[in-house]
């Protein structure tokens, strides 16, 4: 019986990467907007219906991978290294993902593909916004926890306003250049020293917050 459960969970996670995987061939072909649930069920041969089961949204097709970076910076902040600030913790897993070109923060290639697609798209774009916010709510609600801060403490959503500020422009800015046709190499020791002194001003304003003992 495990083993029928285990082969129906795996064909499961089978169908919907190939669904996501021809999704998006055909929006890097043609564009989000030119391309319809019903053309991608056909070329993956399944139904709409089926499409649907796996993803609630067009939207959702395109932005699959984001939703797992939703709660990164959350767990980022709860799951830090001993002694070790939020603003010191983010800036690692920042400085990391810059070094490894990892997707989470937009750094990996095809990065700039991605963010022209959506730049096209007003849907996408407003999805992708509703995301974001997502993102920096969750980091808010992980502050207030570790800090045990008061419900009434605006302090966890100003430092997480400014965290998410400053992690924005900074990707903003690096997609800009890629979009223009700049290559990573020309591009990362820029950002990284962009980066250095951006998370050097949120320590010097947010210091050790929440207490870096906690």
């Amino acid at each position: 019986m495990s083993d029928e459960l285990g082969l129906r969970e795996r064909k499961k996670r089978e169908t919907r990467q190939r669904i996501a995987d021809v999704a998006m061939g055909l929006f890097l072909q043609r564009g989000f907007d030119n391309v319809t649930v019903a053309e991608i069920a056909r070329t993956t041969d399944v139904s709409v219906n089926t499409v649907f089961n796996y993803f609630k949204t067009k939207e959702d097709l395109f932005l699959d991978r984001n939703d797992l970076a939703q709660d990164s910076l959350a767990r980022v902040v709860r799951e830090r290294l001993p002694g070790e600030s939020a603003i010191q913790a983010i800036r690692r897993d920042f400085i990391d993902a810059l070094e490894t070109r990892h997707w989470r923060y937009g750094f990996n290639e095809g990065g700039d593909v991605f963010a022209r697609l959506v730049r096209e798209s007003p849907s996408l774009s407003a999805r992708l916004h509703e995301m974001h916010w997502t993102r920096q709510v969750l980091l808010t609600e992980a502050l207030a926890d570790v800090a045990d801060a008061d419900p009434d403490d605006p302090t966890p959503s100003i430092v997480a306003a400014q965290v998410y500020a400053v992690i924005r422009t900074l990707t903003m800015q690096t997609l800009i250049r890629r979009i223009a046709g700049e290559i990573w190499d020309e591009i990362a020791p820029d950002l990284r020293t962009q980066a250095e002194r951006a998370f050097a001003l949120l320590e010097h304003g947010i210091g050790d917050y929440p207490n870096a003992g906690q």
